[in-house]
């Protein structure tokens, strides 16, 4: 029987992208492999828990919408534990750094590439993102170290830039600023806010 690294298991509503809103069951999944210095989650610590585990604790809770996260999902999720969310009726997202493929049969892709480089399938057949969400620090950053990944165009996904949440108001205010007249001179990019940040819930 598989046992996988657990963070936490809650119920809350996805804050961030295309999905904002919806109420979801968030699986986090201990370890990463990057050490982001902007980084807001703590997932070194964890339990092990078995599929029936897992699917016992999430079965509590409303929302037959899943989200993936960590940590690194790609890490400890293959495509058997997504079939068994599919066959208890859950629609399933991941969210994941794009180091890793992701499994094929995920119904929502969301990858958030970290340190200068957007890791796009190698074969035609891999899992490729339904949206990309990229930290956003200042226009200067972003047009040097991202905006050469897309200037052969996003393929289908879409695409959204995240002010960085730095922990002081004013710099953050300075930030979400920018990123909204970057926004206003770069159309194909849409803004995504940290909503669960703004309304105080996990």
């Amino acid at each position: 029987m598989n046992c996988y690294r657990i963070n936490d298991i809650f119920y809350s509503l996805q804050g961030e992208g295309r999905n904002t809103g919806r109420a979801a069951v968030f699986i986090r999944f201990a370890g990463c492999n990057l050490r982001c210095s902007f980084c807001d989650t703590e997932f070194d610590s964890y339990r092990e828990m078995s599929g029936e585990e897992i699917m016992k604790a999430i079965s509590a809770y409303e929302s037959r919408f899943v989200v993936l996260t960590g940590g690194e999902p790609t890490l400890q999720v293959d495509e058997a534990f997504v079939d068994m969310l599919h066959r208890h009726g859950y629609e399933v997202a991941m969210e994941s750094n794009g180091t890793h493929q992701a499994p094929k049969n995920l119904d929502w892709l969301t990858v958030s590439p970290k340190g200068g480089r957007l890791p796009l399938p190698l074969h035609k057949d891999d899992r490729r993102p339904d949206e990309i969400k990229i930290v956003f620090t200042s226009a200067e950053d972003f047009e040097r170290v991202y905006a050469p990944l897309f200037l052969e165009g996003p393929g289908e996904a879409l695409l959204y830039l995240q002010p960085c949440d730095t922990g002081d108001a004013a710099r953050n205010r300075q930030i979400v600023a920018a990123c909204v007249d970057y926004i206003k001179r770069r159309p194909q990019w849409r803004l995504s806010l940290q909503t669960h940040k703004l309304i105080d819930i996990e």
